[in-house]
């Protein structure tokens, strides 16, 4: 199994994994082969990659933090509790805290806290999604960062409702496929104040959930907004979901751009960090982060070609890689592991856009 853009899917392809809209429609289901009427249908619903399975991919398993089903659900429950006319002057915490408390105990039930979030998102229902993962981010970074209980729940409820602000904000602003002016820009800056002032009248509400939804843009070195803090001056949960929310927005397709790739995404944090990002969380973060998903298609030194088969925690940038092709091009009748983290000769050089 691999994941691949839409536009790059062939006919007859099958597909590996149910695709789902936030209603809980299933737009197409596993194991059915891919039509050009079935293309378009998922472009007019905003999809923009599908999982496939082909004979490169065959016998990879895509590991999930969350079983896709669960996801899908949850984010079915943000959709319904975001879309509520209530929810521009208060939400329900007590529903918001029974969501966290599943991602949480699903999370924890891993061996192996590794967040690969590799989900097929319609460019459409951004907001909702992203919430979402970025939620799931936050919780397994403060995991990996020893919170427990109260104040790990906190933080994942501040996560998911980080955004809730844009809630008072247009649709017409949000999802713009051009660039914005510049009183829509400020007026998309408001958000924090919104879901500040949101969360603020909503009952039973912590004070770290409050401060997550105004302060979330803010950066170390005082370039964030609203209030241009700096340093210490910005909350510990906070630092966490900035760098949660910059890692998922930059690794999804939105109407007016296309997503990066999570290795270039995770390269250029770590170029901020100890500047815009708190560098102990942003080396936290980046151990508990696929840098390379199970699935993508790379090249290495040698020429040759690849998918990586097997995430290595210890080694983010040296996983088990599947060569499938020598280094003419040729498809191997019998493809080859090479783990790079003990093949130190190896090393990826380039994504392959198959």
């Amino acid at each position: 199994m691999r994941k691949v853009r839409l536009d790059k899917a062939q006919t007859g392809s099958v597909v590996a994994r149910p695709i789902y809209t936030l209603d809980g429609v299933v737009l197409l289901s596993a194991g059915t082969r891919l039509t050009r009427e079935h293309r378009e249908k998922l472009r007019n619903y905003g999809i923009t990659e599908i999982f496939i399975e082909d004979s490169f991919s065959e016998g990879l398993n895509i590991p999930e933090i969350i079983k896709e089903e669960v996801i899908t659900e949850v984010k079915c429950q943000v959709k319904k509790l975001m879309s509520s006319p209530s929810a521009k002057v208060s939400v329900d915490v007590k529903k918001v805290g029974e969501i966290v408390e599943r991602l949480i105990s699903n999370i924890l039930s891993n061996e192996q806290i590794v967040a690969s979030l590799c989900d097929v998102r319609s460019t459409d229902e951004y907001t909702f999604s992203h919430s979402v993962n970025v939620s799931v981010i936050s919780i397994v970074t403060g995991i990996g960062l020893g919170m427990k209980g109260e104040t790990l729940q906190n933080l994942g409820i501040g996560a998911l409702l980080h955004d809730v602000g844009k809630v008072r904000i247009d649709d017409a602003i949000l999802k713009k496929p051009t660039s914005l002016t510049g009183a829509e820009y400020e007026e998309v800056k408001r958000h924090t104040v919104y879901g500040y002032e949101i969360l603020k009248n909503s009952e039973g509400i912590s004070d770290d959930a409050c401060d997550i939804a105004l302060s979330h843009h803010e950066r170390l070195d005082g370039s964030g907004y609203p209030r241009k803090l700096k340093g210490r001056d910005i909350q510990v949960p906070t630092r966490i979901v900035a760098i949660a929310d910059v890692y998922d927005a930059l690794t999804t397709d939105r109407v007016y751009r296309r997503r990066m790739m999570p290795h270039d995404v995770l390269d250029y944090m770590l170029s901020l960090g100890g500047r815009q990002f708190d560098k102990n969380i942003l080396d936290t973060f980046v151990r508990h982060i696929a840098y390379y998903p199970v699935g993508t298609a790379v090249i290495l030194n040698s020429g040759e070609k690849g998918l990586v088969a097997e995430y290595n925690q210890y080694f983010p940038n040296r996983p088990v890689v599947r060569v499938v092709m020598d280094e003419k091009g040729r498809t191997l009748s019998k493809f080859r592991e090479i783990d790079l983290s003990r093949k130190l000769e190896y090393r990826i050089v380039a994504i392959w856009d198959i």
